[in-house]
């Protein structure tokens, strides 16, 4: 588990500020967000399952800490929900922080306020017979999670990257939305030229 001032230091920091510095190409794609408030930052205990099977969801939930996200990579399937309301008590119980799913929930409704990322949402249960692995790399939305892995979703989508990245990520992102703030301060001059605008506009040959 990272420090808990890293995690803390994450929960200030937007997922667009963290994709723009990994390349504009690392995040989730494809998901939901099934919650309506809080934000995800936590840890990686990741799954991979059989489409439509739940049993090493069961297993991983005795291995959750504080701090956890549980990672569930269900193969893209939706025709059976491999997590619900009662996995999801029971996880918050053992201090899992949020869910992302590579596959259907159920009981969404119990997600309102639970940080919750998934393909889609189906009253079909899940099996119990297995195969699966924990933690192992797995693939969600098209974005690779390894175990360990920080993970931080908001409104805007969700992000995963090693803990080594952390407190680079945190240094560019801060930097980042100190520019941003720049542009919005000029921005909110009303002059019709803009700096920002006009550097862009310069590099590609296209300034008035």
């Amino acid at each position: 588990m990272p420090p808990a001032w890293v995690i803390e230091a994450f929960r200030e920091v937007v997922s667009p500020h963290i994709s723009d510095n990994l390349g504009r190409h690392v995040g989730a794609r494809g998901l939901k967000r099934f919650n309506r408030s809080g934000k995800l930052v936590g840890t990686a205990l990741t799954v991979k399952t059989r489409p439509g099977d739940n049993l090493f969801i069961y297993k991983a939930m005795t291995l959750i800490q504080p701090g956890h996200v549980l990672v569930i990579d269900a193969q893209g399937d939706t025709c059976n929900a491999v997590i619900g309301e009662l996995i999801k008590l029971y996880a918050q119980q053992r201090g899992c922080v949020g869910f992302v799913v590579n596959g259907a929930i159920r009981d969404v409704a119990s997600f309102d306020s639970t940080p919750c990322y998934a393909l889609d949402v189906v009253h079909c249960g899940p099996y119990k017979s297995g195969p699966g692995e924990i933690n192992v790399p797995v693939c969600i939305g098209g974005m690779l999670v390894q175990p360990g892995d920080i993970l931080v979703g908001d409104e805007d989508g969700l992000v995963a990257f090693p803990q080594e990245h952390a407190q680079a990520l945190l240094e560019a992102a801060a930097r980042h939305a100190a520019h941003e703030d720049e542009i919005k301060a000029e921005i909110a001059t009303g002059n019709l030229r803009q700096s920002w605008l006009d550097r862009v506009l310069d590099q590609h040959g296209l300034a008035s």
